[in-house]
């Protein structure tokens, strides 16, 4: 069968091989404690699948790509207690089925195929970036991201800012946990302005932080952007927030004529969230005191694993937000195989990309009590 030949060149996701192993794991009988995916294990507050349940309705219909007005208003009043921006729900928000079909379908608004259009993303990093960008037929610019692995203006050439049409971030960073400051999200800016550039941020984590080194959270693009968010949006989603994955539920916030063309998009390819669905986003969005309990929840498990590492001296660079570690080792690949035969999974940080080799990912996935477990294992296998 012909395929397009883009899906052929990227394949299948690598961890895919990491995952098969563990469950074989599984199947013999061994205990498995996996820190390789990004879908937390906490249960969703009991208001959020209420909200849900009561909400689904006897007579099923379409919902609109623009989404409840009840939702878009949640969305605003979210940001403006969060980021102290002021928002228009009518034209700078759309809902979303969540941010990784956001992150992937938005660049097929915006790139002109064939034209030179560029796509600048750093790595490593989300690979959505990279199978968005291409699908909509854009040149890809990925930059090697180095020490501290945040995007600065200086990190892409004059030549590839003048050629870009869109420039990701991602803050809190996957896979990381790295923050883009808020003079360094200026700084990309001014200089995506001068360029006619779109900036993209990329802020599904922005909810998930360390509260003693960020007491305000990380910043957000929108909070540098001005009135009306000219060239720029902001990418948000409930995965982590509120324990939402399988929700599918986020949103796209910024500039009124982007968020008018991917309402053309949108609709064009069908894709909304249901509304019962957004009933239960709206009873999340407007409540800030579960996501701060998820918060402390994530803050207890990267507290645990840190202490083990440190133990090893092996340094976790970044990863004082998002769910996220980045641990250096010497070999990620090997590291990975000793840790996955004692029942340990995590994620070799090349599977995300250029600049990845020599580091682990785990996901701070498993509880508290599964991670005390994972340091005996870490510091057996890794001394």
């Amino acid at each position: 069968m012909r395929l397009n030949p883009i899906l052929e060149q990227l394949g299948s996701y690598p961890i895919a091989v990491v995952h098969e192993r563990a469950r074989a794991l599984r199947e013999s009988g061994k205990t498995v404690i996996d820190f390789s995916i990004g879908d937390p294990r906490e249960p969703t507050p009991a208001f959020i699948p209420e909200a849900l349940k009561s909400n689904v309705p006897a007579v099923s219909q379409y919902p609109t790509t623009a989404g409840l007005g009840e939702l878009r208003r949640a969305i605003s009043g979210y940001l403006g207690r969060r980021f102290g921006v002021d928002v228009d729900p009518e034209t700078q928000v759309i809902p979303t089925s969540g941010s990784k079909e956001a992150v992937f379908n938005t660049p097929l608004a915006f790139v002109d195929r064939g034209s030179g259009d560029g796509v600048v993303y750093g790595t490593p990093g989300y690979p959505i970036y990279e199978r968005g960008a291409l699908f909509a037929g854009a040149s890809i610019e990925p930059v090697i991201l180095r020490d501290d692995f945040v995007l600065r203006t200086a990190d892409v050439s004059p030549q590839i800012w003048q050629q870009a049409r869109i420039v990701w971030i991602c803050t809190p960073h996957n896979p990381t946990g790295a923050v883009t400051e808020r003079r360094e999200l200026v700084d990309l800016l001014e200089t995506a302005r001068a360029s006619d550039t779109l900036l993209f941020s990329d802020e599904c984590y922005a909810d998930v932080y360390d509260e003693g080194t960020y007491p305000s959270g990380p910043p957000s693009v929108l909070q540098v952007a001005g009135s009306g968010s000219p060239g720029v949006l902001s990418f948000l989603s409930l995965s982590k927030r509120s324990g939402m994955t399988g929700y599918r539920s986020g949103a796209i916030v910024g500039d009124p004529d982007a968020i008018a063309a991917l309402k053309k998009l949108r609709t064009a390819t069908g894709t909304a969230s249901p509304e019962f669905v957004q009933a239960a986003a709206i009873a999340a969005w407007s409540d800030d005191a579960h996501a701060g309990e998820r918060r402390r929840a994530f803050a207890a498990k990267r507290a645990v694993l840190r202490k083990a590492f440190e133990k090893l001296g092996m340094p976790v660079v970044a990863s004082e937000a998002g769910l996220y570690m980045w641990v250096e080792t010497d070999d990620d690949l090997a590291t990975t195989d000793r840790l996955l035969d004692a029942g340990v999974v995590v994620s070799p940080g090349r599977f995300f990309g250029s600049g990845g080799e020599g580091y682990l990912r785990l996901a701070l996935v498993p509880t508290v009590e599964e991670c005390e477990q994972a340091v005996e294992v870490l510091v057996q296998c890794l001394s």
